[in-house]
């Protein structure tokens, strides 16, 4: 691959940049990004978590991306400026609301700047202290929500899943812990927001490299000219990914850099 191909990498945050044994960026990571930047290569942190999740993990005191991916490619941002939006209609939120209710699992509404959870038990307890976040202000859900919302996590487990996905069609889902999984719409995911991003600038998919480690990086992986999966990534992101790097905690962002000749 010639490096002048890639102006700009999209990179996922949960175990791909950041370390969930270590609770930090490897080092190797930040001067990584730092010399690509200088170097005129974009870096775009992409993500399932929302802006405010994301500056939770403290990684924005750390390194200074030229963009954010935020809730699986539903919002993007440039500048501070959100260029790009996809929410879930109400009636699809509405009925979630009812499942959660009835089916009595915690669910998490994300909105643009902000979350809230309806009910917290054992099954969030756990998927938050795996994440090291914090679940958001508890509030009681009305029946019928009318604030805007990108993103839905049930914490629940693959039977509750499967009794309520059915009813969304316009929905689909991505698992990221045992009792956690994301919802959002179909044709929503993180590809559709780097897609917004490159029309911003002006480039082509082949200008771009993705690198990731879970179900939800699936799409943008495919659709990148480059792709990148971490050696602690699962089987199927390998499986769909150009190259697959060494371990997070092996200085595994760093090494895919330096493999496509990014960095020195």
């Amino acid at each position: 691959m010639d490096k002048k191909d890639i102006k700009i990498v999209f990179t996922d945050i949960d175990q791909t940049l950041y370390s969930h044994k270590t609770k930090c960026v490897p080092e190797s990571a930040i001067k990584a990004i730092k010399e690509m930047q200088a170097n005129g290569i974009k870096v775009f942190l992409c993500s399932g978590r929302n802006y405010y999740l994301v500056r939770k993990t403290g990684i924005l005191d750390i390194v200074t991306p030229d963009g954010l991916i935020v809730m699986n490619g539903s919002c993007a941002i440039i500048d501070d400026k959100i260029i790009y939006r996809y929410p879930i209609p109400e009636n699809v939120v509405d009925v979630m609301i009812k499942f959660s209710k009835r089916l009595k699992f915690g669910l998490t509404l994300i909105e643009e700047s902000e979350g809230h959870i309806n009910y917290v038990d054992d099954r969030v307890i756990s998927a938050h202290e795996k994440y090291n976040t914090r679940f958001p202000q508890p509030r009681s859900f009305p029946d019928h929500y009318d604030r805007t919302v990108y993103q839905m996590i049930a914490f629940c487990d693959e039977l509750d899943e499967s009794l309520f996905l059915p009813h969304l069609q316009s929905c689909k889902s991505a698992r990221w812990d045992e009792f956690a999984v994301d919802i959002m719409l179909k044709d929503s995911d993180k590809a559709k927001g780097i897609l917004a991003v490159l029309e911003y600038y002006g480039y082509t998919p082949e200008n771009a490299m993705s690198i990731g480690d879970n179900p939800n990086d699936i799409e943008m992986l495919q659709f990148t000219g480059t792709s990148v999966a971490m050696g602690n990534g699962i089987a199927q992101v390998k499986a769909v990914a150009d190259y697959v790097t060494t371990d997070i905690d092996n200085d595994g962002w760093a090494n895919a850099m330096r493999h496509f000749g990014l960095i020195k």
